[in-house]
């Protein structure tokens, strides 16, 4: 049935504008509605400066004169008139919900300018540069993050070298670089709770902190997240008997498309950030949780089209500030479960991760350029691939370094054939030269390179 349109005549008009008007003045002279339309004019969703403030930080930044509690009280009523609930709920029965104010869909359009100017193209130079490195750099930040004390170089000449890890924190970042190939393969795959499952199984392999079992939701209510400092318990998940069940609720939520047509719009990077959230409050593991949390994360976004992700690391930038990232958790759960502050500071971090990507491409780049102008006018530099151009960079710029043939099919995502003749070939230039290490052949870089170019 069509809606019907009511029409105002000029005289009606009129009339109603003149009540308006003297509704206006009657409630101008009542003093507290003038307090109130104060706080309201002053007081929006974030503050001057776009920022989504809880509490703590809210009340050192009223202006001078104007009461504290009634302009949070201000802020959280507009807040509250943004707010989308959605369908997951707290432990105690109350709906998660968030917001999209400006500042922070600004900061999402962001994401997406990057994604629509494709700053990695396929089989391009820029793609073969970050097969090179960055695909290792979350597995390692991820396990850092979780606490494994290893150094990075120990840690890629293990992946690279397909060494066997030595201990369970080596262990634990051979699993998150397993876990990351796992994530790409199963990116058209609704999610399910085998996968949460699975994810997690992938993720503790082998180790034994905190009792985990790989694959297994804990079976007790022993579980507490403190603030780290003295102990407060900051957090208790749900009990363990719920886990399937609300798991369950989880993965209808991912796998809803909430397009805006018989659902709520969900922004896909905001829905990847509130299935992050909601693995680490439901905790449904003994240890691993952050690390399945991250994995359902980046699964979402590779998922939705975000290729790139592949080759970006959050864990890095949230390992830097531990704090910040538990802070975000607990404000979103203490504010009536307003899911916002947990998305502000992922959508940050997402952005400083893209900057040091874009930064990473342009110094490999300029580095590339360097070594291709001075291949161009050697007589070998028209004879040799894009990999074995990238070992002789590498080679120039360190002497003395070893490759070997393992550690170039890793480096470069080719066969261990290909990565053994591109070697061979380089040792027959005299770029680097071929010796027997125990059971395995490899390659050193000799010092007169540059030499042996330009004759």
């Amino acid at each position: 049935m069509a809606k019907k349109i009511v029409e105002i005549a000029p005289d009606d008009f009129e009339r109603y504008s003149k009540n308006i008007e003297q509704l206006h003045n009657i409630l101008g002279q009542n003093e507290q509605y003038s307090q109130l339309m104060h706080y309201f004019s002053k007081y929006q969703d974030t503050d001057k400066k776009g920022r989504y403030l809880y509490w703590d930080e809210f009340k050192w930044r009223v202006d001078k004169g104007d009461d504290p509690q009634m302009a949070w009280w201000s802020t959280k009523m507009m807040r509250m008139f943004k707010l989308k609930p959605i369908e997951l709920y707290d432990k105690n029965g109350q709906n998660f919900s968030f917001c999209i104010p400006d500042s922070l869909q600004a900061k999402l359009y962001k994401i997406y300018n990057f994604s629509r100017q494709g700053i990695v193209p396929h089989n391009s130079l820029k793609q073969n540069f970050l097969i090179s490195s960055l695909i290792m750099e979350e597995a390692i930040s991820s396990s850092q993050l979780e606490g494994a004390i290893v150094t990075r170089r120990i840690a890629k000449d293990m992946l690279t070298q397909e060494r066997p890890p030595k201990n369970e924190d080596e262990q634990m970042i051979l699993n998150n670089y397993m876990l990351m190939k796992e994530i790409k393969r199963l990116k058209n795959e609704d999610l399910s709770i085998d996968m949460i499952l699975s994810f997690h199984k992938i993720a503790t392999k082998n180790c034994t902190e905190n009792g985990v079992i790989p694959g297994q939701f804990r079976d007790n209510d022993e579980i507490f997240i403190t603030n780290g400092m003295d102990g407060e318990v900051v957090h208790t998940p749900p009990t363990y008997k719920e886990i399937p069940q609300r798991l369950a609720q989880i993965c209808i939520f991912a796998n809803d498309e909430h397009n805006g047509d018989d659902s709520i719009f969900i922004d896909p990077v905001v829905k990847a950030i509130i299935l992050h959230f909601m693995i680490g409050y439901e905790h449904p593991f003994n240890d691993g949780n952050g690390r399945t949390a991250r994995a359902i994360f980046y699964w979402y976004m590779l998922k939705n089209g975000f290729d790139y992700f592949e080759y970006i690391s959050i864990s890095k930038f949230l390992k830097e500030a531990p704090k910040k990232y538990g802070m975000s958790y607990l404000y979103s759960e203490i504010d009536d479960n307003d899911l916002t502050y947990f998305i502000y500071y992922q959508v940050e971090i997402i952005i400083r991760a893209i900057n040091e990507l874009l930064g990473y491409l342009q110094a490999k780049s300029r580095e590339f350029e360097e070594i291709a102008s001075l291949l161009a006018n050697s007589k070998i530099g028209s004879r040799l691939n894009f990999v074995q151009k990238d070992i002789v960079k590498k080679a120039l710029k360190t002497p003395g370094r070893v490759f070997s043939a393992k550690e170039i099919s890793n480096d470069y995502d080719i066969s261990p054939n290909s990565a053994r003749k591109y070697l061979n070939e380089l040792a027959q230039f005299q770029i680097l030269a071929k010796f027997q290490d125990k059971k395995a052949i490899k390659y050193i870089a000799l010092a007169n390179i540059r030499e042996i170019l330009i004759t």
